[in-house]
Order: structure tokens, then C-alpha cells, then sequence
């Protein structure tokens, strides 16, 4: 039934078989069998098991652990040791960090309404919110979240602030009377409450209709079903290198089979020596490296106060180049606060009252009387607005509770809807005065008099004139305003409507739902790091344009819509124009998808940030979901990707300076283990191609895959965070992460190292010892690409920034060089890793080939640095040729 709001509470009491007395044990057995609990389904959960199994689905993992089953089963153990450990490594640290990120959301989550107020045999009782039944009579106070949804039957002035799920930030006023319209929102079913909204103000019974998924929460929560979570951008350019990678080595290695073969040599030969040209090619590390450093990035953001609940989330966080967030609770305080005052013709900020002058303590007593709200340690209670001028007083020292306490309400008039007013009766100085606030074109017209410092005078047209050229002008800026006035009454009889007139105005009170102070710095760092921000909320025009102005995101040559105006344009309309809106205000849950995707069609990487159960469709939807942690629902929590503990703006733009750092490290790591990997193979399809012996044996494969690969790539994907990553735009996602320059420089790096690998090969085979000239390679090529992790640190001069400033680099390039040279030095391990006898002065050979692509590539970088214009053309101009070279 959609038409719960046309029934009449009889109607309805009698379609649920309610009697005044609530459901008895039953009735409400018999309901929860037809409807289920009041709890929102969830997405059935991966166990440890499926998570562990699927960090194996990457296609050179599967490779690698084919070719690794092949040479074990031909006797040769050594190599698939090495695969074998560090692709368990990946999988178990993959599937740790998803189980340590479930484990931190499930700390951060909290049901919304954990107890409820029911009428059942008779009796008043509480009871789990899940327990909660179609046809239960519940009830609900200041302060209390509504379990499920349901019909107003009794109200008793009733407010409820439903921000969580239409994205307006200002309570609505509830009725329970008959709304005939059909076709209703939810913004415009006053004599509804539905689930997740908070009570601020009154008290109610509403006879329950909806539970769990068939709430009108639970249906933006289905809505996320239809909503396709999109993969990253790094993991897509990965699983395409690793394919084209995959490719080229199965095509090499089938070359070198396939020579050897021809050359005579065996077929379990041949076929080892080509497992070993794929162990030597594969960067098997890469994944786990990778995996790695995002995971390390992971807890770094952490302490900084998010958590990422995907590893390749960090990456995508660099990547963004919009940011679609949500106002109330996210830009803003998610609290009102008074900004503006107009009293004696005069307007002053919050703080400027003096409390010395009789008219404007007047103004202040006035808005702690005719008030509702309360603060009790530290717990704020009852309308926002009402709690706005609360703390008010607590900036002039006035507690609302004393001044109640001293001039007590004798009689009142509660707020409504329709008049618009609240009054309530006080004796103040001897005289018993009947205080009234409201909106202002009602409270103006019943107004004859006005209170200034001169004493109370006739109201004038210039008066008038005064205060609704004022009041205009805190709307413009988004300001919502109350007028206060008052007028001397009979204490013999209790006031009605009819007393609402021939009031003395006083003042205005104009406040709103403050910017958090650090939101205009974040936007200017994400504006000044390419990245667009866009306010898109469910709250007025006026006051969203208001606030996205004082921040920075509403320029000149932008503009802000509302939701209606979306309704009227093609998904095709809104693509072409969504570049020039910063602010869409009065929106819904699917023109916040449309809006994510018209950005994501153009080419952007898109994060959504939001805490209302409104926003979780377009978290999923978007690229980047970025939850709150502390307002956000517990829909919006599982629906995003990351989410913030301090629900802080700022904190965005650190992730997003960390994600970038991230990516580029990852990139550096990469650039370190690939060049490593092409010296390696360029090295063995040296030997091969001129029929030279096998220049490593599996064991020294085992030892420079283990040491020189994981530890140096891992040290480098821990270099310290650059500033001026946040000064250069967003990385176009559609650029590759091998691409033509990277290709080169890896090419380039790799056949230096190998020349001089070859090098140290050919000193010890003109010896005529075989093994010695397999241990000069061995030696070379390891050490070699330790000293290579330096050149991999930056595209500056190792020299420009520091040659120490990445003590884990350090550390682990000392610990590859102690373990290398006890190899060479120590007899046991000699005997292990089948190295031979080596004099000093071929050491000394090893060391100098070593330091040759050292010293060669930071001799590159100091003479033609990245940032000479020069120097940027001729090496264009120097690898297109080199490009079109190879491709010829």
C-alpha cells in the first residue's frame, strides 16, 4: 500500500487489524512471518577462504605457478620455491588487509536505532528496533531515532530532521492530519515519519507500515544493487600490461625453446632453460609489491584518519579530478549557528550584543524563553534552530536553563506550521509579557510598535521597510531568520491565536548551517591540484549557492540548478553542460548518479562524498566513495570505499596528496623491478642467441628475486611524500602505465645493466672456468640492481634529493650487499648458492661493472634535468626516433 498518508488513523488501524492496545504475541508472530525483521538485508559476505582464493586470479600468478608446477615436476625445485613463496606472500597479505579493513568498519558501524517504544498487549514497552512489527503502535520522543516508518496518529508539535535521507539539513514540521494529494514526496508526507530520521522536537505515536527493506530507506538501499562498482584505474592498466607482458615473454621463451632444441640440446634441457628465462623475465614480485605499498599506505591514511576499505582505492585517490560532496554535516557543520543580528536599525555579527543595553539583553532573554531546546552535558537537544540560539546565550553567559528557571513559563502557544508563531507568557520586571517569534512576514504583519534605544515607538513605513530590506539580504546569503516581539498581557486567562497581535517588534536572528572551517583551504588545494569541486545537496538553492560561494566552489563563470531543472534534460543535455554547475541543490538519490556519471563519461575519475543514506547509490556509483564516519549511515559506510573517522573535507585532500605520492612510488617500484626483470632476460637470450653457457644457475635466480627484487621495491614504494604533487593536475587515466617514455627509460636501464652483467660473464669465461664466470654474472647483475633502486627513486639527480632521505632504500641495499658478498666470501655459503672461488681483484671487477649504470644514468639526469625545456625536446625528439626505430 503507497497511500498510507491519504488514511485516516481509523482506516488505517483497521487495514493492520490494530486495536488500541497494540499487536499482542500473535499478532506480531504472525506479521514477522509475512514481513521479516525491521533490519536492512546485506550482501552476503566472502569468507576468508574466497578472499584468499581470489588473490590468485591474476594472469601472470597463473603463469608463473603453471610453469612452476612444469619444472617441479621435471625435478627442478629451486625456482618454483621462489614463485611459490612469493605468490603465497601476495595472497596471504591481499587477504589480510580485506580482513583488517572489515574489522575496522565494523568498529565504526552503529545501528541507528538500536531500542523502540512500542504499545503491545496493553503495555508500554522496549524492545530491539529489529523487533519492530508492521502494525506496532510506536512511539516517539525528542531525541530518538524512528525505527521503522509509519503513519502520525497522535502529535504533539512534532519535528523531525530526515537530512539522512533527503539531504535537507532543517527539521520538518509534523502533522497528523489527511494529505489527499497523490503523488506525494517524501520531503511532503508531514504526517509521516520514516526510518534512520531523527527526532528534534515533540512527541508522537505513529502506527508502523513499512519495515526493513520495504522502508523508504530500505529502498535506496536496493537501489545499490543496480549500481555496478567500477575497477581502478591501476587495475586495469596492470591486467593489461600483464597480458601484453604475459605475451611477449611466452613468445621469447617458445623462441629459445625452440633454438635449443634445434641446436641438439634435450628436451627436459631445453624446456628448464626456458622456465628460467620466464622466472627470470616475470616480475612475479610485481603483485605482491604492489600490494604491498598500497597496504602500507593503507595504515598511513589511517593515522591520518580514514580508512580505505580497498587497497586500490589509494591509487584511484590520486587520480580524481572531481569531487562531488555533499553539503550538510560534510562542507558544513551539520549544526546551525547564529551569524547575523538586526536590532535599533543596526546589523551585528553574533558576538557584538552588549548585554548592558536593555533592548538587545531583551532580544537574548527573549530567544532562551520562547525555546524548547536544552543542552545537558554537552548533548544538545530539541530543534537546531531553537539549539542555534541556545549557544546563543552560552556566548553571553546565560544559561537557558537559569533564565527559565527565573522567569518561568506560565502559558504558551506551540510553534505550527500554518500561523507560523510560537508564543509563550513570562513575568519579566514585574509586568507579564507574552514573547513571540516566527516568520517574519507573519510576525510583521500583526506588528504595530517597535522597541529601539529611544523606547517603544509606532511602527513606521521606513521601519518596515528596514527590517525587510535586511531580511532579504540574509536570505541572499543563505541565512535563515527568525523575528522576536512581544506585548504586555492580561494574566487573567490563558492566551489564544487571537493574542498574536498588536506586537512590539524587537529583532531579527538570522544563522545557518555554518562552513567547517577548514573546508575553503581544502577546496583551494583541490582547485589548485586540478581538481573540481562540486556541492550537490538536497537543500535550497539559496543557501547552497550562499555557502558554495564562501568556500570557493560557486565562481563567476558557474552557476548552481536545482533537481528539477536535471528532470528536464537528456543524459546527452546534462554531458555537455555538467562542466559549467558547481552546485546542484533539491536533489535526488538518482540525479546524484546521473551527475556522477555524465562526469565519468568525459574521462574523470569521480569521488562522491556523503554521510545520508540518499548518497549511497552515487558512493557506489562513483569511482571514489567517500563516507563520514561518525554522521554517516551505516548504508553510506558500505557503499563507499573509504571512509573518513574525523569527517573532515581536509582529510579528502591528504588522502588524495598520499594517493598520488602512492601511485608514483608504485610506479617507481615498478620501473625498478622491470628493468631488473629486461637485464635479466636480455642477459640469458644473450647467452642463448650466441650459444654461450647458462650465465645464472636457479639458485642465483632464488636469491636475486628474493633479495634484490622485493626488499629494494618495497623500500622504494616507502619514499618520502612529495609537495608538489599536489600542484600538477590529475594523471590522465587514460595513459598507460608502460608507456612509450617508460618503455624506453626501462629498456634503456636494462641494457645497461645487462652489458655489464655480459661483461663480468665473458672476464670470467676467458678463464676458462665456467662456474667463475657464472658467479661474475651472478655477482654483477645482483648488486648491480641494488644499486639501481637509487637511480629509481626519483627522475631528479639522486644528489638533488638526498642521497639518505629514504633510510628503508638504505637499509635494504645494505642488507643486500652484506648477504651478496658473505655468499661470495663464505665458504657454506658458497657450497649453497654455487658460487666458486673469486680473487679481489675480480671483486673488485664486480663492483666497478656495478656502479657503471649507477653512475651512467645520475650523470643523465644532472646534465639534462626533467624540468630543462631543452632538455624535454631533444629527448622527445630522441626516443620518437627510437620508438619508430623499433618499430620499423
Amino acid at each position: 500500500m503507497k497511500d498510507f498518508h491519504q488514511k485516516s488513523k481509523q482506516e488505517l488501524m483497521s487495514i493492520l487489524n490494530v486495536t488500541s492496545k497494540g499487536l499482542n504475541n500473535k499478532e506480531v508472530q504472525k506479521q514477522r512471518e509475512k514481513y521479516g525483521l525491521n533490519q536492512l538485508q546485506e550482501t552476503a559476505k566472502k569468507t576468508t577462504l574466497q578472499v584468499f582464493l581470489e588473490q590468485f586470479k591474476d594472469l601472470l600468478v597463473i603463469i608463473l605457478l603453471f610453469a612452476a608446477s612444469i619444472s617441479m615436476f621435471l625435478g627442478n625445485s629451486e625456482s618454483p620455491i621462489v614463485i611459490f613463496s612469493v605468490v603465497l606472500l601476495n595472497a596471504i597479505l591481499g587477504t589480510m588487509q580485506h580482513i583488517k579493513a572489515e574489522q575496522s568498519l565494523n568498529s565504526l558501524k552503529a545501528l541507528s536505532a538500536p531500542t523502540a517504544k512500542v504499545l503491545r498487549n496493553g503495555e508500554k514497552i522496549e524492545i530491539s528496533s529489529k523487533e519492530v512489527v508492521v502494525g506496532d503502535i510506536l512511539y516517539l520522543d525528542t531525541g530518538d531515532y524512528v525505527s521503522a516508518d509509519g503513519r502520525i496518529i497522535e502529535n504533539y508539535s512534532l519535528q523531525v530532521n530526515e537530512s539522512s535521507l533527503t539531504g535537507e539539513s532543517e527539521s520538518v514540521l509534523k502533522t497528523d492530519d489527511i494529505i489527499k494529494k497523490d503523488n506525494v514526496t517524501i520531503s511532503d508526507k508531514k504526517n509521516m515519519a520514516f526510518s534512520g530520521s531523527l527526532v528534534t522536537y515533540g512527541r508522537a505515536s505513529i502506527l508502523v507500515t513499512s519495515v526493513g527493506m520495504d522502508t523508504e530507506l530500505g529502498k535506496v538501499a536496493e537501489l545499490l544493487e543496480n549500481t555496478k562498482e567500477k575497477r581502478t584505474p591501476l587495475q586495469v592498466n596492470l591486467d593489461n600490461f600483464s597480458k601484453k607482458l604475459a605475451a611477449a615473454i611466452l613468445i621469447i621463451c617458445v623462441i629459445v625453446f625452440g633454438l635449443n632444441m634445434h641446436r641438439g640440446y634435450a628436451f627436459v634441457d631445453s624446456f628448464i632453460f626456458a622456465v628460467a628465462l620466464a622466472v627470470a623475465a616475470i616480475p612475479e614480485a610485481l603483485s605482491s609489491i604492489v600490494t604491498i605499498v598500497l597496504s602500507l599506505g593503507t595504515q598511513k591514511i589511517a593515522k591520518e584518519n580514514a580508512i580505505v576499505r580497498k587497497l586500490q582505492t589509494i591509487e584511484s585517490l590520486g587520480n580524481i579530478s572531481i569531487i562531488c560532496s555533499d553539503k550538510t554535516g560534510t562542507l558544513t557543520q551539520n549544526k546551525m549557528t547564529v551569524k547575523k543580528i538586526y536590532i535599533d536599525n543596526k546589523i551585528l555579527d553574533y558576538n557584538e550584543l552588549n548585554p548592558e543595553k536593555p533592548i538587545e539583553k531583551k532580544l537574548i532573554l527573549m530567544s532562551l524563553l520562547c525555546n524548547d531546546a536544552i543542552t545537558i552535558e554537552n548533548k544538545e537537544i530539541g530543534d537546531p534552530t531553537e539549539v542555534a540560539l541556545v549557544n546563543l546565550g552560552d556566548i553571553y553567559n546565560l544559561d537557558e536553563l537559569t533564565i527559565r528557571k527565573n522567569y518561568p513559563r506560565l502559558d504558551e502557544i506551540t510553534f505550527d506550521s500554518e500561523r507560523k508563531l510560537m508564543s509563550t507568557v513570562h513575568n519579566i520586571s514585574e509586568k507579564t509579557l507574552m514573547v513571540t517569534k516566527g516568520a517574519l512576514d507573519v510576525l510583521l504583519s500583526k506588528t504595530v510598535m517597535i522597541n529601539s534605544c529611544d523606547g517603544i515607538k509606532p511602527i513606521t513605513p521606513k521601519d518596515i521597510e528596514n527590517i525587510e530590506k535586511t531580511n532579504e539580504k540574509f536570505s541572499k546569503n543563505g541565512l535563515r531568520v527568525l523575528a522576536f516581539a512581544y506585548k504586555e498581557i492580561n494574566t487573567n486567562k490563558s492566551i489564544t491565536i487571537d493574542d498574536e497581535n498588536n506586537l512590539i517588534f524587537v529583532g531579527l536572528i538570522a544563522m545557518m548551517d555554518p562552513p567547517r572551517e577548514e573546508s575553503a583551504k581544502a577546496i583551494a588545494d583541490c582547485i589548485s591540484a586540478g581538481i573540481k569541486p562540486i556541492m550537490i545537496t538536497g537543500d535550497h538553492k539559496i543557501t547552497a549557492s550562499a555557502i558554495a560561494k564562501q568556500i570557493g566552489i560557486l565562481k563567476q563563470d558557474s552557476r548552481a540548478i536545482e533537481g528539477h531543472e536535471i528532470d528536464k534534460m537528456s543524459d546527452k543535455e546534462l554531458k555537455q553542460k555538467v562542466e559549467n554547475i558547481s552546485v546542484y541543490a533539491r536533489v535526488s538519490p538518482e540525479h546524484k548518479i546521473r551527475i556522477v556519471r555524465a562526469w565519468q563519461e568525459k574521462g574523470n575519475i569521480v569521488a562522491m562524498t556523503g554521510d545520508g543514506v540518499n548518497d549511497a547509490p552515487a558512493l557506489k556509483q562513483a569511482d571514489i566513495g567517500i563516507a563520514m564516519g561518525i554522521t554517516g549511515t551505516e548504508v553510506a559506510k558500505d557503499a563507499a570505499s573509504m571512509i573518513l573517522t574525523d569527517d573532515n573535507f581536509s582529510t579528502i585532500v591528504k588522502a588524495i596528496s598520499n594517493g598520488r605520492n602512492i601511485y608514483s612510488n608504485i610506479k617507481n617500484s615498478i620501473k625498478f623491478l622491470l628493468s631488473g626483470n629486461i637485464a635479466g632476460i636480455l642477459s640469458v637470450l644473450y647467452a642463448s642467441l650466441t650459444s654461450l653457457p647458462v650465465p645464472f644457475a636457479p639458485v642465483h635466480l632464488l636469491f636475486i628475486n628474493l633479495l634484490t627484487d622485493s626488499l629494494p621495491a618495497i623500500a622504494l614504494g616507502l619514499e618520502p611524500n612529495k609537495k608538489e604533487v599536489m600542484r600538477e593536475p590529475p594523471r590522465d587515466v587514460s595513459t598507460p602505465i608502460l608507456n612509450k617514455t617508460f618503455g624506453i627509460n626501462i629498456l634503456f636501464e636494462g641494457l645497461l645493466i645487462s652489458i655489464c652483467s655480459m661483461t663480468a660473464f665473458h672476464i670470467g669465461l676467458n678463464t676458462g672456468d665456467k662456474k667463475l664466470a657464472s658467479t661474475m654474472a651472478f655477482s654483477t647483475l645482483c648488486l648491480a640492481r641494488l644499486i639501481h633502486g637509487f637511480n629509481s627513486r626519483s627522475k631528479e639527480s639522486i644528489f638533488k634529493i638526498g642521497l639518505f632521505s629514504n633510510k628503508y632504500l638504505c637499509i635494504a641495499f645494505s642488507l643486500g650487499f652484506v648477504l651478496l658478498n658473505s655468499v661470495l666470501l663464505f665458504n657454506p655459503l658458497k657450497i649453497i648458492f654455487e658460487v666458486s672461488y673469486i680473487s679481489l681483484r675480480q671483486i673488485l671487477a664486480i663492483y666497478g661493472l656495478s656502479l657503471t649504470p649507477f653512475i651512467t644514468i645520475q650523470t643523465y639526469k644532472s646534465l639534462f634535468p626533467e624540468s630543462n625545456t631543452k632538455t624535454t625536446y631533444y629527448k622527445n625528439l630522441l626516443e620518437k626516433t627510437i620508438y619508430h626505430q623499433f618499430r620499423n
